[in-house]
């Protein structure tokens, strides 16, 4: 599949052919797309499965509340601070090898933390269930996107793949609510371990084995310089989400996350096997592909995190009817997966990162309607609900934007970006924008200028990645 290489059409020319539809996948193919997809769902549902519990699990630990955020910490360091790291040892060493190691991590460590006996051996298992998805979601995806080729296949894959991915990180909210309710905070972890014994007796036998073909020396220095980068920027970001911006350990953390960002970008223009491709880097789909993908994995995960304080705190919604409205956007997010792909056949997937872009931003907008009163519950679901959809549209066109073109033994490091950029994400939106709304005194106030400013985000990059993309693919 080609991401629209050719220039743009005048006003009276005709709209591009539709390409012809996905071949029926087989019995076998299903079965591994299964596999990887659930693997992905499992990541995604242990971003947000804990949230509700932790303050009965803080409780049973004896863990403060300002200790309570490493819970969260201790999984998110990890996980994207090793993402770039793991997805070039796949590369390298095999990434079914790999990706059969971090599921079979993954599982112990939740099954640590489910049987936590005090604060240290919870936060231990956290960080470890964080390097088995640093290591299970590129390798994953890789695994995805090399078995799969390019075009309508993979295009319906990454359909699946992202549909669930979204739908992860919602379900994982409204079980984690039931589950604590009914079964304690261990059976949210339980659920993971469960979830990992199911998946790692499958994989062996139906995932085939892919590397490079050569045998490049590991980038050192890079992997050094990247991966502290990442553990310092996300440390900082983290931090900042629960105690500002002010503290020491915050302001040392986030300069030597970017100076380490920036002499890993040095280190990466002379080294004789980059860990990153810098042509890759320039490459336009690649670039302007994982800023649409940054930008509407930080601003959706935002959303839903102010309108979760929004719908408590203000209309005083209890965390059962909180979870249903959430529900709702899991449902259609389902909707939005299976048409994602037939867009991008359609339209192809620049136009289909653009307009979804530009859907999420116009009804985040939308979402400044919002006030005290009853309607407002109405006003915010059908609002978010409808964003959700074309925040998954946006997911499975960045991931084809970015993927597309590159060859099978650079498909690492592109998904390796792709899945960093969605780990990335997920973890500066909050800290930067939601510290707007919770720490203003008036709470609604605050909340409809996190959306203001987050409608305004999405709708820039919409343009901009329009132009970009536009620009690159004229000059091809």
């Amino acid at each position: 599949m080609a991401i629209d290489t050719t220039p743009a059409p005048s006003p009276q020319a005709a709209p591009p052919a539709p390409r012809p539809h996905a071949p029926k996948l087989s019995s076998r193919d299903k079965l591994v797309l299964f596999v990887l997809c659930a693997a992905q769902f499992m990541v995604s549902l242990d971003f947000s499965v804990l949230n509700v519990a932790l303050p009965v699990l803080g409780a049973d630990l004896g863990m403060n509340q300002s200790a309570l955020q490493w819970a969260v910490t201790a999984f998110a360091l990890p996980s994207g601070g090793f993402l770039l790291l793991f997805g070039r040892f796949g590369d390298l060493f095999g990434r079914r090898k790999l990706f059969l190691a971090g599921l079979a991590l993954f599982g112990l460590a939740s099954l640590l933390a489910t049987f936590a006996w005090d604060p240290a051996s919870f936060l231990t298992g956290r960080a470890l269930q964080g390097v088995g998805a640093a290591a299970i979601v590129p390798t994953g995806m890789s695994l995805l996107t090399t078995t799969f080729p390019e075009g309508p296949q993979r295009d319906r894959a990454l359909g699946i793949s992202g549909t669930l991915l979204s739908l992860g990180f919602t379900v994982g909210m409204v079980l984690g609510g039931v589950l604590t309710d009914t079964l304690g905070w261990r059976s949210t972890m339980g659920l993971l371990t469960v979830f990992a014994l199911l998946v790692l007796p499958l994989a062996p036998g139906l995932l085939p084995e892919s590397r490079t073909p050569d045998r490049p020396r590991l980038d050192i220095p890079g992997a050094v310089a990247v991966t502290g980068g990442l553990l310092a920027l996300i440390y900082a970001l983290s931090t900042a989400a629960e105690r500002g911006f002010g503290g020491a350990d915050v302001i040392v953390t986030l300069v030597a996350g970017v100076a380490l960002l920036v002499a890993f970008g040095w280190i990466e223009s002379r080294a004789a096997a980059p860990l990153v491709s810098l042509p890759m880097l320039r490459r336009r789909t690649v670039a302007w592909g994982n800023l649409g993908g940054l930008v509407t994995f930080s601003m959706m995960t935002t959303v839903v995190f102010v309108l979760t304080l929004y719908f408590q705190e203000i209309l005083h919604l209890s965390a059962f009817r909180t979870g249903l409205v959430f529900g709702v956007q899991g449902v259609l997010s389902v909707l939005a997966g299976i048409y994602a792909p037939k867009a991008i056949g359609r339209f192809g997937a620049r136009r289909t990162l653009v307009g979804s872009l530009a859907g999420q931003g116009v009804l985040g907008a939308a979402l400044l309607g919002i006030g005290e009163g009853g309607w407002s519950v109405w006003l915010a679901t059908a609002a978010v609900s409808l964003a959700s959809m074309f925040h998954l549209g946006a997911i499975v066109s960045y991931g084809v934007t970015v993927t597309s073109g590159v060859p099978d033994e650079e498909q690492g490091l592109a998904t390796g970006l792709v899945t960093s950029t969605q780990q990335v994400g997920i973890t500066i939106g909050i800290p930067l924008l939601g510290v707007l709304a919770t720490t203003n005194s008036d709470l609604l106030t605050g909340t409809r200028t996190v959306l203001a400013i987050d409608a305004a985000v999405v709708l820039v990059a919409a343009a901009l990645i329009w132009f970009g993309l536009r620009r690159g693919a004229a000059r091809g």
